[in-house]
């Protein structure tokens, strides 16, 4: 998994893969500008759309210079607008890429006459050394760079961003943020999500070595990094081997929820499951879902399955006394979501009884009832490694950026998903998909991460075809398609 490094580590590992790889600063960002021009074509704009690129006297600036060239090499009419005092002021490899300019290439005055809706305007203004509060001219560039009618693309991060924060005074709000390597920890915060827009890594290929030296203990999940989690399964594997699991839940009124999370659980790869609910909501499972068995009152040896996941449309009333009786009978690691966790946060001493490694998948309001208000999402993260450090739990932060907290610290970012997951009932597809690798012998940790990923994979290739209208029976009916893209057998 990639490293999420501080804005303050960039300039190191930039300078360690300079030494590493033996190429200089500015075949790095070449590279960068290459990977932004490639994205660039691949989203189908038109040469007919006049292109603006405002440029700042470091690093950032030089790649918009960069990439300004470059795009006149695809028929692209492309101006620069200079955000910096003057031409003295910029350093040798942002120098060097504006002497590469070729004639074509304007250097205009800010104009809004000149700007149309059809325009697009490149952010190459301020990048990730950004530190402070921003100069009064800095500001007045930035709101001046938000007048633009167009689509604006920010590169790396939107202007006036900070690398590591939540943004204090302005910043430039982006279409679209065009981050290298891994996403900036700003861009990954909800209170910047005005600024951000939609948030695309590329890959610049920076070495592997480069990192080494770096600490950090954030780190983002990407494609490549799934195939490698996944157990394989001979032709002589049998539904045995693929896992009994038990999925608590259900309530009148809320049995949907457990009909979405076992359905989930089967198309995952689950080869038995079981749903325990109240007897007189029997029916309901057993004729929208034939593949699940159920059961209800008191539960037997529970410990015959190989995972249970709990919560999904259980209600709290009379809830409690189950859960504890439960806990106290079943050792195995467990997956924690809905009503299960509300009475975790109403009976702070049931966590104690919950399985080591156990994982819990709260959203933010979830989360806020089990460990306390946070000021903003910073923090909020602070707590949640907090919780899974000292309860030796992993907890599953659901939003536009899941974050899994793990209990040796580290916190993996997933880069799968979509708005359009935003849906009743998408909470629970994720719960029976964890608990389905669970089930097949995933250790918890990897179960986490595959469903995390593998969830939001589905719900991007749902949403190709639905959108916002899509709900979260098309996650599911998605998933076989997660398995295909991902080669995974």
């Amino acid at each position: 998994m990639q490293k999420i490094l501080s804005g303050e580590k960039v300039k190191v590992l930039d300078s360690n893969q300079i030494k590493l790889s033996g190429k200089s600063s500015h075949a790095l960002m070449e590279a960068a500008a290459n990977a932004f021009v490639n994205w660039f074509l691949s989203q189908g704009f038109s040469p007919t759309n006049a292109i603006f690129v405002a440029v700042g006297a470091g690093n950032n600036g030089g790649d918009g210079l960069a990439i300004a060239r470059l795009l006149t090499h695809h028929s692209f009419s492309v101006s620069i607008l200079p955000c910096f005092d003057s031409v003295g002021s910029l350093s040798q490899d942002v120098f060097l890429n504006y002497n590469s300019l070729p004639d074509s290439v304007e250097i205009i005055s800010f104009d809004e006459s000149i700007f149309t809706e059809k325009s697009i305007l490149i952010d190459a203004y301020l990048g990730v050394g950004l530190k402070g509060e921003l100069r009064s001219k800095a500001a007045e560039i930035i709101c001046q760079l938000n007048e633009f009618p167009g689509t604006i693309l920010s590169v790396d991060v939107p202007s006036g961003l900070p690398s590591d924060d939540i943004v204090s005074a302005t910043a430039v709000k982006a279409d679209f943020t065009v981050s290298f390597e891994f996403p900036k920890i700003s861009l990954i915060l909800p209170e910047n999500a005005e600024y951000v827009g939609e948030l695309i890594v590329l890959k610049i290929g920076i070495l592997d070595e480069a990192y080494r030296s770096l600490d950090s203990q954030l780190y983002f999940l990407e494609a490549q990094d799934i195939p490698q989690l996944h157990k394989t399964f001979n032709r002589f594997s049998h539904k045995g081997d693929l896992g009994k699991v038990l999925l608590i839940g259900g309530s009148m009124g809320k049995m949907g929820a457990l009909v979405l999370t076992s359905k989930s659980a089967l198309r995952t790869g689950s080869g038995l499951v079981t749903c325990h609910l109240d007897i007189k909501e029997r029916f309901i499972v057993q004729t929208n879902l034939p593949e699940a068995m159920v059961i209800w009152g008191f539960l037997n040896d529970p410990e015959q399955y190989d995972a249970v996941g709990i919560g999904p449309g259980w209600g709290k009333k009379d809830r409690e006394d189950f859960l504890r009786k439960f806990l106290e009978a079943y050792k195995k690691p467990i997956v924690v979501d809905a009503d299960a966790l509300n009475l975790l946060a109403n009976s702070p001493d049931l966590l104690s009884l919950l399985p080591k490694n156990s994982i819990l998948t709260p959203h933010i309001g979830e989360f806020t009832r089990l460990a306390g208000k946070a000021h903003d999402h910073l923090e909020r993260l602070e707590m949640a490694k907090k919780f899974a450090v000292e309860n030796e739990l992993i907890l599953v932060l659901k939003g536009a950026n899941t974050v899994i907290s793990l209990p040796d610290g580290r916190q993996v970012v997933n880069s799968s998903g979509t708005k359009y997951m935003a849906s009743g009932g998408s909470g629970d597809v994720l719960t029976g998909m964890i608990t389905s690798f669970l089930g097949m012998g995933y250790s918890p940790e990897n179960a986490a991460l595959c469903g995390v990923f593998h969830h939001g994979l589905a719900g991007e290739i749902a949403s190709k075809s639905k959108r916002r209208a899509m709900i979260a029976s098309d996650i599911i009916d998605a998933i076989a398609e997660t398995y295909i893209q991902l080669n995974i057998s």
